[in-house]
């Protein structure tokens, strides 16, 4: 079997062109990626989710872009043939252009990112056409942005009613036009996310989004079941790893508290 070629932004397109689904998934880490990979996801995005479900903060706000640089170093490590998307975290982008551009700049030269995203449209158009100009690649992000979370009064769909569905179709268009290769659509009506599909010439990646999407992307935590408290509807989960985890440990600590482990099996031996 011939090793995959690399993928870029230019595949996305053409996968879109031939009505191919995009495969994307987050991952954190050097052993999640090498896995990903091998499993021919074709993107990997290093998420500000990290702050989620793997640094313990309540939201994705606290996240630094020296934290983003640390995990984005690590899934490099895996020499993923995926297209490698970093999260600008909340206010590395927002404030200024100078400042978007050297955030971004961060996560490509010294984390190894091969294209940045971004959430919102119109608020943050100079960043967007800023770090374009600086040759590094936009994915957008539209609908449920959770850098907005205390805007929204929590993590609610969007695009519900014609206005507020009018506004994330133009915000769809918006980032095209300012240069952004793809889209993550989040958290809204299927039907909405269908007429996103349909009015955009660049690659639409869905969660929580419907079927119509020209890819689908999750948090690898929750399809792996790592905390079987977070169930959204969204959210189809291809193992229960939480409570496999969990019962692994609790047997390591019976068997150490036993005496039960480690035994002569497990151990070495003088010549």
């Amino acid at each position: 079997m011939s090793p995959r070629a690399k993928i870029t932004v230019h595949t996305l397109h053409e996968m879109k062109r031939r009505g191919e689904k995009i495969v994307v998934l987050t991952a954190y880490d050097f052993p999640t990626a090498r896995l990903e990979d091998e499993a021919g996801v074709d993107v990997i995005l290093v998420g500000d989710s990290v702050g989620n479900v793997v640094l313990g903060y309540e939201n994705t706000l606290p996240v630094t872009v020296d934290e983003m640089v640390h995990h984005l170093k690590a899934v490099l490590r895996a020499r993923p043939r995926a297209l490698v998307v970093g999260d600008l975290p909340f206010m590395s982008y927002q404030a200024a252009p100078e400042d978007a551009v050297r955030s971004a700049g961060r996560l490509v030269k010294e984390g190894g990112a091969e294209a940045v995203k971004v959430e919102g449209a119109r608020r943050v158009e100079a960043s967007v056409r800023a770090i374009v100009a600086a040759a590094i690649p936009v994915m957008g992000h539209v609908g449920l942005t959770p850098q907005s979370v205390h805007q929204f009064g929590g993590y609610r769909v969007q695009g519900r009613d014609v206005s507020d569905a009018e506004r994330v179709v133009d915000d769809a268009k918006f980032l095209e036009q300012c240069g952004c290769f793809s889209l993550v659509v989040e958290g809204v009506p299927w039907q909405l996310a269908q007429r996103i599909t349909d009015a955009v010439r660049i690659p639409t990646i869905g969660i929580g989004a419907g079927p119509h999407c020209d890819g689908q992307v999750l948090v690898v935590n929750d399809l792996l079941g790592i905390d079987p408290r977070f169930t959204p509807r969204f959210v189809k989960r291809y193992a229960e790893m939480g409570e496999a985890m969990a019962r692994a440990f609790a047997a390591y600590a019976a068997d150490v508290k036993s005496g039960k482990f480690p035994d002569i099996d497990h151990s070495y031996s003088s010549d």
